[in-house]
């Protein structure tokens, strides 16, 4: 005999068919949400982004044979040719024909560091004092807002002049990925960060990850199930969960306390990240080496091989996709922060590149912080430009983990 669908079982199995798309709508809410705030924020940044990967620059023609400068061919390094040109007169030389190009009144809007430009391009290619040469030197910050319809409305007119003889435009400037922090933000570039950065995620690529997977090996394959081990459990837990700004408080306090001259050095930051990072890589290592099946181990007792046998030749290698997986993810996680390298001090003006592990330097997330408290346009633009440099890098790192996932990824 069939069951008799009562009218009460009939309105239950209603609600229950509402309740169910309501909550595939609310999902689908979620994800559209999602999508939206994201497209919002990518475009947002990939407009403002656009305007700091160019400079206003104005063309100025230089003929050196007429000026007369030369270099020493005994002198290799650069800011002695640097002086010996200063000594020459390039400065003067410069502003010479700028007058000349531009006018008294464009000359003055030159940036403060063109004849540098003019001169590292000597330097580059000595060839360049046999003939003349045009260079697109960079306008000063005002000249620049001026350009972009904006700051001091008396320039327009000198603007609208040189625009008219084609001598002033906006350049895309490949300095910006290979130039340091400046004051203006016509001069300014990210390599300085960048390599700081760079030198910081290796410190703590090298201090974390051995540390995090041992000890990750240790408590899934050696330690004994007791009350210590559960307490070791417990705080790896918590720590992951720590606020990172409390890292760079003990950073400052256990660091810089032992290494009081290494101060905004990427020594003391990768060390610092390290122990933000490193209970990251042991719970994800964690589960990765719990992933293993069990009958792995026992076929490699099976034949003879030793426990440590075991763990480093059959384990280890089958585990070590998701460890890298987890590893990449906590690096790009310590990539983007800032609080605990504020608290260590990698906020100083550093205007050249950081030569090794010890010397002062920014990182970029620093970096871009510093530059978004400037009320200044073009600090603006270039902040926006820096953000985008900065997701890409995480784009990237977070495409490795993908790639390494399933590409190395088994299934049981």
């Amino acid at each position: 005999m069939a069951p008799t669908r009562t009218a009460a079982f009939e309105k239950r199995l209603k609600k229950r068919y509402a309740a169910e798309k309501r909550f595939r709508f609310a999902g689908l809410g979620a994800i559209i949400f999602s999508l939206v705030v994201l497209a919002f924020l990518l475009i947002t940044m990939t407009l403002n982004g656009i305007g700091g990967f160019s400079r206003v620059e104005m063309s100025v023609p230089i003929d050196f044979r007429e000026a007369g400068l030369s270099l020493d061919s005994t002198q290799t390094n650069h800011s002695e040719t640097l002086q010996n040109l200063q000594r020459q007169g390039l400065p003067e030389v410069v502003d010479f024909y700028a007058e000349q190009a531009l006018g008294e009144d464009g000359a003055a809007e030159l940036s403060g560091d063109a004849w540098r430009i003019v001169a590292d391009s000597i330097i580059a290619s000595p060839s360049l004092l046999d003939r003349t040469v045009t260079f697109s030197l960079p306008a000063n910050k005002d000249m620049a807002n001026a350009y972009r319809g904006e700051g001091q409305a008396d320039l327009q007119p000198l603007v609208s002049r040189l625009k008219d003889q084609d001598v002033i435009d906006s350049k895309f400037d490949p300095g910006f990925l290979t130039r340091s922090d400046a004051t203006d933000p016509q001069l300014v570039g990210i390599w300085g960060a960048l390599k700081g950065s760079i030198l910081t995620m290796l410190i703590t690529l090298a201090l974390a990850f051995p540390v995090g997977v041992l000890a990750a090996l240790y408590l899934e394959e050696y330690a004994p199930k007791n009350r210590w081990t559960d307490l070791i459990e417990v705080s790896i837990n918590n720590l992951a969960a720590v606020p990172s700004i409390i890292f760079g408080l003990l950073g400052l306090a256990v660091f810089l306390g032992l290494f009081p001259n290494l101060r905004s050095a990427p020594l003391i930051g990768g060390m610092t990240l390290a122990l933000m990072t490193m209970p990251v890589i042991v719970i994800s290592g964690r589960n990765a080496i719990k992933a293993v099946p069990p009958s792995i181990r026992d076929g490699a007792l099976a034949v003879g091989a030793s426990p440590v046998q075991v763990v480093f030749h059959h384990v280890l290698p089958l585990a070590l996709p998701g460890i890298l997986t987890g590893t990449i993810i906590g690096m790009a996680r310590a990539l983007g922060e800032t609080a605990p390298l504020l608290m260590i001090g990698m906020r100083a003006f550093v205007a050249t590149p950081p030569d090794g592990f010890t010397s002062p330097s920014s990182v970029l997330p620093v970096q871009i912080f510093l530059w978004s408290d400037e009320i200044d346009r073009g600090f603006v633009e270039r902040t926006s430009a820096a953000i985008i440099v900065l997701l890409i890098f995480l784009l990237c790192m977070n495409g490795l983990a993908i790639y390494l996932r399933n590409r190395f990824e088994k299934k049981w």
